[in-house]
């Protein structure tokens, strides 16, 4: 069957099956490899991806649903050559240390900070829950939000 969508701000049509994961089509059609495929179940979330503006778990996506629709990567993240606040952060802060969840928690913790440009701690912590992250403990993802905020606060105010 034949699919077409919107992949990070780009138009791409392709011959897929019908049985095919989204995360799937974008790591290995597009050859999108920022999205992580990890547990398999939707219970680690490193597959998070945007559909519609919205955060979905690519591997519970069949690629034929998402025809028609908008999807948005961690590739489309930074626009412009210039890193979307959250990578800021995720640098600034050391968000990471393995960088599997990294992905995945970059574009949840963006479509937070697009609904909620100041979150609170528990606030953030209740946004990732259903992410797993086996490195940092979370005390520096939580971190790597609150600074992105604060500097995409700083900006809006210039």
């Amino acid at each position: 069957m034949q699919v077409t969508m919107i992949v990070n701000g780009e138009e791409v049509t392709r011959e897929i099956e019908g049985r095919l994961l989204l995360v799937h089509f974008l790591r290995d059609t597009l050859g999108l490899t920022g999205t992580h495929w990890g547990c398999d179940t939707s219970n680690c979330g490193t597959c998070v991806v945007w559909l519609d503006g919205e955060p979905v778990k690519s591997c519970t996506v069949l690629a034929a649903m998402a025809g028609g629709h908008e999807v948005r990567t961690v590739e489309g993240l930074a626009q412009n050559g210039e890193l979307d606040p959250i990578q800021q952060g995720f640098m600034q802060c050391h968000g990471l240390q393995c960088g599997f969840c990294t992905p995945g928690m970059m574009m949840t913790c963006r479509a937070l900070l697009d609904h909620n440009p100041d979150p609170t701690d528990a606030e953030i912590r209740e946004a990732i829950s259903g992410q797993i992250c086996r490195c940092t403990g979370y005390s520096t993802i939580v971190r790597s939000v609150r600074w992105a905020a604060v500097h995409e606060a700083a900006e809006a105010a210039k």
